[in-house]
């Protein structure tokens, strides 16, 4: 129990001192720092095992540093892409492998809740989901598993899979070369992330309040 706290305070300081990790590892790493931060948007849209990875709050610090020349914007947005898409894919195939046996709730490293939201999101949004979960934690990595796993066309999956990795690449990352190094975005940047996650969990939010009042109805 104490190793799942200290992780969870790990992931969090490293969430909040975003800025500074990167700067930090551009400045360790140069032109290698393109390939970790590749491997570390592969890794939360692509293993359902990594949800806890930043992803919306590391585009907007990675747009900041590209506005100070660290990153070339334009390199970095396409290798982010290429990850993005990619990730969603290999998500798909490992739910489309696994099949509908994931929801029985055996396998202890699949939080069945988070498998439920987002169901909450399918049944809702539609295949729509692909592309409105990407700017929502958690449901982010498990919406291209749960397609998989329900066997959505992959033509179709893979064409809302592109519109999806596109708009959140460009949004976040162009939000932070833009507003990331403003004087109060700098002095307050882990007010400004944790502002970007509740931005980004407040849909789900809802939607979990919603269920809950309209089972109470139903009661």
């Amino acid at each position: 129990m104490q190793n799942l706290i200290d992780l969870a305070m790990h992931v969090v300081n490293f969430i909040l001192k975003i800025d500074v990790h990167l700067v930090e590892i551009t400045a360790q790493y140069g032109m290698w720092s393109y390939a970790i931060l590749f491997l570390i948007v592969f890794a939360e849209t692509g293993l359902v095992v990594t949800p806890f990875l930043p992803g919306d709050s590391l585009l907007f610090a990675a747009g900041a540093l590209s506005a100070l020349g660290t990153l070339n914007i334009w390199v970095m947005m396409a290798l982010l892409f290429v990850a993005a898409v990619l990730g969603d894919a290999v998500n798909y195939h490992i739910g489309k492998a696994m099949g509908p046996k994931v929801l029985s709730g055996r396998y202890r490293f699949l939080k069945k809740e988070y498998l439920d939201k987002t169901q909450a999101f399918y049944d809702k949004y539609g295949v729509k989901t692909i592309v409105i979960a990407r700017f929502v934690p958690i449901v982010r990595t498990f919406a291209p598993f749960m397609a998989g796993v329900g066997n959505m066309n992959y033509a179709r999956f893979f064409t809302y899979n592109v519109i999806g990795a596109a708009l959140w690449v460009l949004i976040c990352c162009l939000a932070g070369y833009f507003f990331g190094n403003m004087p109060f975005v700098k002095k307050n940047f882990g007010l400004v992330v944790l502002g970007i996650i509740f931005v980004s969990v407040l849909p789900m939010a809802i939607e979990i309040l919603r269920a809950k009042l309209a089972s109470k109805q139903q009661a």
